[in-house]
């Protein structure tokens, strides 16, 4: 398989939260910006700590676990909604989300959620589309007032995280 010679950009993405329900309940993020970021990726997901010798590099470790994070913006067009899917619901577990589930199970005293990240492919050629998926995602919003209107949510991941 050869590498891609189309170069992807923020048009060929779409983002989709889901909760831990054998069904799950999602909803694919709409009017967004296309700024999606994911942070702190390392092959080992620890940190690293070094270790001196008075004052010379003794030793490199790996030490405790580190959470990549994420960020987006989508302009807001509806708050909640007791019958359709919106952002806010899915992340504040409200509207037509109620009931939704944490992906760390059903007693989990933390919610979360799964964050998909498709980037279009096969229609540029590719033998794919290329998708992120972040499990057991602890994600945040921030409500902004201005032209438009606008979310800003943020997240930690907690589970794995698959790249494909």
């Amino acid at each position: 398989m050869a590498i891609s010679s189309v170069v992807k950009n923020f048009r060929d993405g779409t983002l989709t939260l889901e909760d831990g329900a054998g069904s799950p309940a999602s909803v694919i993020i709409q009017y967004e910006a296309g700024d999606f970021s994911l942070s702190g990726l390392h092959q080992s997901t620890k940190e690293t700590t070094t270790y001196l010798d008075r004052g010379d590099l003794a030793s490199v470790r790996h030490t405790n676990r580190t959470f990549p994070t994420f960020s987006f913006s989508a302009h807001l067009t509806d708050l909640s909604d007791g019958s359709e899917n919106t952002l806010p619901d899915i992340i504040l577990k409200s509207g037509n989300f109620g009931s939704a589930v944490s992906t760390l199970g059903a007693s989990a005293d933390v919610y979360t959620l799964k964050l998909t990240w498709t980037i279009e492919g096969t229609d540029h050629g590719d033998t794919a589309d290329h998708v992120i998926t972040l499990d057991d995602c602890r994600v945040s919003l921030d409500i902004a007032e201005g032209d438009p209107n606008s979310f800003s949510v943020s997240g930690t991941v907690y589970g794995g995280m698959t790249l494909t």
